[in-house]
C-alpha cells in the first residue's frame, strides 16, 4: 500500500504536493469552478461558456488561457471557432470533491449521501 502512494505521488514527501498546491491556486476562484462544471461532460465555444456562467466573453477567455496554461482545458478549433474541454477527468473530480466537502460545511445529510453517486456527477 505505501508503495503506492509512492508511485503515484501521494507520499508527504511527494514532488507533486507543490504542483498539487498551483492546481488548488488556480481554482481558487468561483468563475474557473463554475467553467469546470460547464464543461464537465461537453465542450462548449467561449460565447457558450460565457452565457453559461453569466460573465462577458472576455473574462471567460482570460480564465480560459490560465486553465489552459495549466493543462487543466484543452483546445479544438473548428473554423474559426474553439471549443473548450475538460484535459482530463481529474479536473472533473476535484470540483466535484470540492463541492460535496462544501455541502458538509451546511450540517445536515449532504445532498451527495443522499442520491446514488450516478447521480451526483
Amino acid at each position: 500500500m505505501n508503495e503506492d502512494k509512492q508511485i503515484c505521488g501521494l507520499d508527504v514527501d511527494s514532488q507533486y504536493v507543490e504542483l498539487a498546491v498551483e492546481v488548488f491556486s488556480m481554482l481558487a476562484d468561483a468563475t474557473r469552478v463554475r467553467i469546470i462544471l460547464a464543461l464537465r461532460d461537453k465542450e462548449l465555444s467561449v460565447n457558450e461558456l460565457a452565457e453559461t456562467v453569466s460573465k462577458s466573453p472576455a473574462a471567460v477567455s482570460q480564465h480560459l488561457a490560465k486553465l489552459r496554461m495549466a493543462r487543466i482545458v484543452a483546445t479544438r478549433q473548428d473554423g474559426t471557432r474553439v471549443f473548450y474541454r475538460l484535459e482530463n477527468e481529474h479536473a472533473r473530480q476535484l470540483v466535484a470533491d470540492a463541492i460535496f466537502q462544501a455541502e458538509h460545511a451546511l450540517g445536515d445529510t449532504p445532498r451527495h449521501h443522499r442520491i446514488r453517486p450516478a447521480e451526483a456527477s
